[in-house]
């Protein structure tokens, strides 16, 4: 593992891959995901981690971000959730000290570790505000994660309006723009499930928090559903 260029004793550049091999980060997300459903919460397990970190990557290595800072930010976006194994009020917080003391035991430098405790301490609506390029990213990869295999209520009958609008999102895609600095969250949703306008009614300020996101890469964010620009 390459030494970082600070000479800080043991310090490492800290991989994506390395995190996801280690036993407590697995634990974690897996006690946050048995929780999360244990309080009637979409899917928060290593399907949406890996989901999230691919989406954080992708969207600064297409902006032409640093290569070092796409990886933290996959491995801020992998992490985001760990804090909802104590609770899911304030799992943000929480989360980005637990992520902290992961990655410090793994020999991360502690400027790299801040980053990614600022971006996962402001991935939430209340409160949360997109701080770094890494933030960012993540707030973008987190919100974009709409789609009907996220939810775990196998009664239909019994959705609430979140399971229902999540069911009802067939095809998700985030797409990055870098020659037009757009980035657009395309969905294709079944309106015989679900109303467009509900979408809106509980994810209106995700919308908001991700066109702050985007202001923050110099993009504009834009939502696209059935074919339809929304934003």
């Amino acid at each position: 593992m390459a030494e970082v260029s600070t000479g800080l004793p043991g310090a490492k550049l800290v991989t994506l891959d390395e995190v996801k091999r280690d036993p407590e980060v697995s634990a974690y997300i897996d006690k946050a995901n048995e929780y999360t459903g244990a309080i009637g919460y979409t899917e928060h397990g290593s399907r949406h981690a890996n989901l999230t970190a691919n989406i954080a990557y992708n969207t600064l290595n297409r902006l032409g971000n640093p290569e070092r800072e796409a990886q933290i930010a996959s491995i801020a976006a992998y992490l985001h959730d760990i804090g909802n194994l104590v609770s899911r009020l304030n799992h943000e917080h929480t989360g980005a000290v637990l992520a902290n003391t992961i990655l410090e035991r793994l020999g991360m430098e502690p400027i790299e570790r801040a980053i990614v405790m600022g971006a996962i301490g402001n991935h939430e609506e209340r409160g949360g505000e997109p701080v770094s390029a890494v933030g960012a990213a993540v707030i973008l990869a987190d919100k974009s994660d709409v789609h009907r295999s996220r939810v775990r209520n196998p009664d239909p009958t019994t959705f609430d309006i979140h399971d229902r609008v999540n069911y009802a999102v067939e095809h998700s895609f985030l797409r990055v723009d870098e020659k037009s600095r757009t980035i657009t969250l395309e969905l294709n949703i079944d309106t015989k499930l679900s109303q467009v306008m509900e979408y809106f009614e509980i994810f209106l300020t995700r919308m908001v928090m991700c066109r702050r996101a985007a202001k923050l890469l110099s993009c504009e964010f834009k939502l696209q559903i059935n074919g339809a620009k929304l934003l």
